[in-house]
């Protein structure tokens, strides 16, 4: 099993921005001494859930900070960002970085965020399959030209190569974020990996991983390329030595953090939400995912592993909201957890 960590820079009550993303360099580097796999990088915009505002800029960073782990952006949100621009900046990644960078993401939300960077609802309701397409074949071909309804351009060259890295064979590996069957739907299609939410449970999990293994075959997909698709689960990750001690340490910190981070977005146009009651949502999770002894944990993520065909994970650490407490939780999930996953699976815990 590959283990990662997903780091959204979350600003808890009582801190400051920058307090938030100074934990979420520390977790990634504690992340890479843990020997982890991973590290997953959330973006969004004018609210405290997450503090970082482009995931490939602090991707970019924590790549000259580190040399061996992975690191991923879970996600950049297309529909705000031009996809030229966004394959240029994950190529520059993929190659400067050695191959360690993939590149996730998503359609994002019906927020403000459209309006400020222009895009409009559209980019959200309609505009997702083009701007995937687009960047796809930005990272894949020579030269790219665009007469699509949203974006048009004449040819031009495509400057760097993402496959021009020594010893690369094809640019960054590109995951796509889905939570819905049409989502999936649209991955499977084009043969990309899930990146699935933590709020869903692992049969969830599994009917979309069998929407998408359908999918992608009736697509033409290769057979093997279906069978060993590096979908992506995320989830939670706290540590503790009684199961107890670690669901009241979320228990205490991600609630606050959730109704402040998650009430701050506002629609563009002024569509009504229902926003997850906190508690109940922080409850769910921490029956859902890796809270608890060392043992518990690695129970569960095997378990998720068995029920859905993942191997792959991307764990949210931050969820004490304390420096501290997040880097002892890394280290204790590298330390403690990873060889009891390596016993339960013959696939070795680290970079494929």
């Amino acid at each position: 099993m590959r283990v990662g960590a997903f780091i959204l820079g979350a600003q808890f009550p009582g801190q400051g921005q920058a307090e938030a993303l100074h934990r979420a360099v520390r977790s990634a580097e504690t992340a890479e001494l843990a020997g982890l796999d991973a590290v997953w990088l959330a973006e969004h915009h004018f609210v405290p859930y997450g503090t970082c505002p482009s995931a490939v800029t602090l991707a970019g960073y924590l790549l000259g900070r580190t040399r061996r782990i992975g690191v991923g952006t879970a996600v950049s949100v297309l529909p705000t960002q031009h996809p030229v621009a966004l394959g240029e900046q994950a190529a520059l990644l993929h190659i400067t970085s050695g191959g360690r960078f993939t590149l996730g993401v998503g359609r994002g939300g019906p927020w403000v965020d459209l309006e400020v960077f222009g895009s409009g609802v559209e980019a959200y309701e309609k505009g997702f399959p083009e701007s995937l397409d687009l960047l796809l074949r930005w990272l894949r071909e020579p030269r790219v030209s665009a007469a699509g309804e949203r974006y048009q351009f004449r040819e031009v060259a495509v400057v760097p190569r993402a496959d021009d890295a020594i010893g690369a064979e094809q640019g960054p590996p590109v995951v796509v974020a889905c939570t819905s069957p049409g989502s999936v739907r649209l991955a499977a299609e084009r043969g990309l990996p899930m990146l699935l939410g933590m709020h869903c449970g692992d049969d969830e999990k599994a009917e979309m991983v069998g929407l998408w293994r359908r999918t992608a075959l009736e697509a033409g997909v290769h057979p093997e390329a279906v069978a060993d698709a590096p979908h992506v689960s995320a989830g939670v990750a706290q540590i503790g030595d009684r199961q107890r001690d670690a669901a009241e340490a979320l228990m205490k910190a991600m609630p606050g953090w959730l109704r402040t981070g998650l009430g701050a977005h506002v629609t563009v146009d002024g569509r009504q939400r229902t926003m997850r009651d906190p508690y109940a949502y922080t409850e769910l999770l921490t029956r859902l995912h890796a809270v608890g002894p060392p043992r518990l944990a690695a129970d569960r993520l095997a378990a998720t592993a068995e029920r859905t065909g993942i191997t792959r994970f991307a764990l949210l650490v931050e969820g004490s909201g304390d420096l501290d407490a997040t880097e002892q939780n890394v280290a204790r999930l590298g330390a403690e957890v990873l060889p009891l996953l390596d016993s339960k699976s013959p696939m070795r815990v680290g970079m494929a």
